[in-house]
């Protein structure tokens, strides 16, 4: 689809039929919301015993596969489809103390209040402004021919997967910042602002992270001493399961070749159909079946998420076709593929732009970096 920019006047009816459609599923908020959260509790806690017994109890090589199968399973479904979605304030509605947003904690070693603030308000509101929006390539990726080259990114075909493998880690460091805080220039607004809070979210970060490390390779191992090795490598595992489905959710939802980056000057004075806009130019969806979407806690729905990060993510497919039928009244892109194509693209963008510019512009194909 050629893609253009809607006048003031369209963003303007943009943002009131996505004002209203969100409305609408407000309106209908209910039982079978609170019963498709608490079931999915109750699934990732039943498989969460189920893996630790066949793990902790179990002496044969096949109890060790199904039971990380069942404990990654677990720690999936609690990080997306319940915990993600549970701090966006998706069900605080529900006015129940354990699927709070402001007091859950999840199965992360990232601290849930430095969450929320990087990724509901940062990323939520910046989404995909460059400077703003740390989340685009995470400090370590360039994914845009607008982000500056350096010697860094010679090596992120390699930071990439890294990043994949230990990403809770990633995402536990984010809101300290520590890159700007080590080298940030000393003039510099922001970087004085996150050195002076660096020292508080430090010692957060610690406590969580130590009550992670405590939890899955001290307590579990030593509940079943026999087996302390079988454990905690099987933690291990569903830990890295766990995180490297998560990274390559999330990178498949943000920077999928078609997927825009903004600038600061570009938002100055933006309107409320405008940043509706912004939201569905910088995100991507992936196609599947419920189950599918049920494992990637929703996010497969990244374009009705980044629209509407409040609502129960399970609706996001029930109003997906509505807003892509919005997407094609105004000419805006709806950028949605296969995990696979998403993914192979995210890669490809990976190490197109790992590229110098100058040494770009002289190979067939790879002039726009």
């Amino acid at each position: 689809m050629e893609s253009r920019k809607p006048t003031n006047e369209e963003l303007d009816a943009i943002g009131a039929e996505l004002d209203a459609l969100r409305n609408e599923v407000l309106d209908d908020l209910g039982e079978s919301d609170a019963a498709h959260i608490r079931r999915i509790v109750r699934l990732a806690r039943a498989s969460a015993i189920a893996g630790r017994a066949m793990i902790g109890l179990g002496i044969d090589p096949a109890s060790f596969v199904v039971g990380v199968a069942a404990l990654s399973l677990a720690k999936i479904l609690e990080n997306m489809e319940i915990g993600h979605n549970v701090m966006h304030g998706q069900y605080d509605w529900m006015n129940d103390s354990t699927l709070d947003s402001r007091t859950y904690e999840w199965d992360n070693v990232c601290d849930s209040s430095q969450w929320r603030h990087y990724h509901n308000y940062e990323h939520h509101t910046f989404t995909n402004v460059l400077g703003l929006d740390r989340d685009v390539g995470y400090g370590l990726i360039r994914v845009s021919s607008e982000q500056h080259w350096t010697t860094k990114h010679l090596f992120q075909p390699i930071n990439n997967v890294a990043l994949a493998l230990l990403f809770q880690w990633g995402v536990g460091l984010h809101d300290m910042d520590p890159v700007r805080v080590m080298f940030g220039r000393t003039d510099s607004k922001e970087a004085e602002e996150r050195r002076a809070e660096f020292p508080r979210k430090w010692r957060q970060f610690l406590r969580k992270a130590g009550r992670q490390l405590a939890k899955d390779y001290v307590l579990f191992p030593l509940l079943t001493p026999w087996n302390a090795p079988r454990v905690l490598l099987a933690n291990l595992m569903a830990n890295g399961i766990r995180n490297v489905w998560t990274n390559v959710i999330i990178f498949c939802g943000h920077f999928p070749e078609g997927t825009q980056v903004f600038t600061r000057d570009e938002i100055e004075g933006e309107s409320r159909g405008h940043w509706y806009w912004r939201q569905l130019l910088g995100s991507a969806n992936i196609e599947g079946s419920s189950w599918f979407h049920v494992m990637t806690g929703h996010l497969s729905h990244q374009i009705e998420h980044h629209l509407f990060p409040d609502l129960p993510a399970w609706r996001y497919p029930r109003i997906a076709e509505r807003v892509r039928d919005l997407c094609e009244q105004y000419g805006i892109p709806y950028n949605t593929g296969s995990l696979a194509e998403q993914y192979g693209s995210v890669l490809g963008r990976v190490f197109r732009f790992a590229i110098p510019p100058s040494l770009a512009s002289l190979l067939p194909g790879l002039s726009a970096t």
